[in-house]
Formats: C-alpha cells, sequence, structure tokens
C-alpha cells in the first residue's frame, strides 16, 4: 500500500510591485522566485504584503517554508504594513518555520527579531559582489552536501541599506569587502541574504535604468554599474541550490 505524500507548501511575501520589465517578460516576480527555488510537485501561494495581503495566521501551520523579497521601501520605515510583517515574521520565527529572507527580506527579517538595519555607511552598492562564505561556522544542514560549492560565490546585489547588527543569536555566515553581513542565520530556519540569488543580470539592468530615470542613481554611476556587469556572471545556480537546500532540508 502506497502512502502518498504531502504536498509540500511554500509562500513568497512579496513586497515589491512588478515592474513592467518583470511582467511583461517573466511574468511577474513570482514566477522569478519559483523558477529560482521551486521544484515540481509544490505548491507555491502568493501574498502581496506590499498591498496589505498577508497569509491567515490560522493557516500558517500548513506551510514549509517562507520567502520574503526585496523591496524599494526600507525595512526600518514605520509604514502599516512593513510593521504587520514584523509581526508575521516574528510569529513565523516562534513556531520555527522556515523563513529566507532576500535584500529587504534579509533587512526586514534582521529588523523583526531584535537586530539593527539603517543605510549603508558605504552608499550604494549595485552589480555583482564576490561573497566570502564561512562554511568552518557551525555546520548547517543546509550546506552538507555542498562541498563542491566554493566559499566565495558572485552575487547580484541593489541596496544601499544593510544590516548593522544581527539579531541576538544569529551567526554572521558571509562577507563581503562592501557589506560586512551578506548572510545571517538564526538556528536552522531563519536564513537572510543580502544580495539577489534569484536575479539575472536583465533585471537587474532594467532596476538600474528605472533608479537612474528617477534620479535615484547617477547617469554615470548607474552606467558604470551597467558596463561592469558586462564582464561576469553571477553564481546563479550555486545561491539557487542554497536556497533550495534551505528550503527544503528538514
Amino acid at each position: 500500500m502506497k502512502v502518498a505524500l504531502r504536498e509540500r507548501r511554500y509562500a513568497l511575501l512579496l513586497a515589491a510591485r512588478d515592474s513592467e520589465y518583470v511582467r511583461e517578460v517573466y511574468g511577474g516576480y513570482f514566477n522569478v522566485f519559483v523558477a529560482a527555488f521551486g521544484e515540481e510537485g509544490e505548491r507555491w501561494d502568493l501574498f502581496r504584503v506590499v498591498e496589505g495581503q498577508f497569509p491567515n495566521m490560522n493557516e500558517l501551520y500548513q506551510y514549509d517554508g517562507f520567502v520574503v523579497s526585496g523591496s524599494p521601501y526600507d525595512a526600518y520605515g514605520d509604514d502599516l504594513w512593513i510593521l504587520e510583517l514584523c509581526f508575521l515574521l516574528q510569529t513565523l520565527d516562534a513556531m520555527e518555520k522556515k523563513v529566507l529572507g532576500v535584500c529587504f527580506g534579509h533587512q526586514v527579517l534582521c529588523r523583526s527579531l531584535g537586530g539593527k538595519v539603517g543605510k549603508s555607511y558605504s552608499g550604494w552598492d549595485i552589480g555583482l559582489r564576490k561573497v566570502q562564505i564561512a562554511k568552518d561556522l557551525s555546520p548547517f544542514s543546509f550546506l552538507r552536501g555542498l562541498d563542491d560549492i566554493p566559499t566565495a560565490l558572485s552575487i547580484i546585489e541593489c541596496h544601499q541599506d544593510e544590516v548593522w547588527e544581527v539579531p541576538l543569536g544569529a551567526e554572521v555566515i558571509a562577507f563581503s569587502d562592501k557589506t560586512g553581513v551578506e548572510m545571517f542565520t538564526i538556528g536552522e530556519h531563519i536564513l537572510g541574504i543580502q544580495g539577489h540569488p534569484e536575479y539575472s543580470k536583465d533585471i537587474l539592468c532594467n532596476l538600474i535604468d528605472r533608479l537612474s530615470n528617477n534620479n535615484s542613481l547617477e547617469m554615470g554611476f548607474a552606467e558604470d554599474a551597467k558596463s561592469r556587469m558586462k564582464l561576469a556572471e553571477p553564481d546563479r545556480k550555486c545561491w539557487e541550490r542554497i536556497c533550495r537546500n534551505f528550503l527544503k532540508e528538514k
């Protein structure tokens, strides 16, 4: 007699509105994340938290994991939806549910659980950044079986805020020459990544154009960032394996 396996269920907590480019090329950020982290036979739900859409608190137990996306908003802001997101993340932490935070998600996880975030002391970080992973720290289960992954990986970055201080009990497991906290963990259920493991170079180049057009970036800085992007590739497959291992490992 075969026992039916329970369908794994995940939720994307989307903290950004779909750009016109991502909507036209990929069908929205939801598809970008599922393509990067999802696997066949799973169910992924979308909650546009930036628009006040949140999962039912009575149904959180049904999920195997949650992903918090990037956002143009400040993780230290006091918008109502950000405060509600902080409360949700505190609840998920108490339940020891798997939570992966990306960029803004990384920062708001830190804030929610008692850390400090703010403007980067060294300004914008946009483009490819080499991140050093400290594999010799505590033996995290999601890094097991990934011995073939180099300890230095390139990732796409796009942020002007950063983690200043991790929460009590957190461990910094990656850093770069630009940002002191590129990754942090709490136990086996919380993982924050400052970069964008889900991004492709075309998504970033379009974002750079939009930031330049609305005067968030100086034209020269924007063009230089795009030029440097042509010189190398992010280690997307390695990052996807790390994130999938984290979300799927028991």
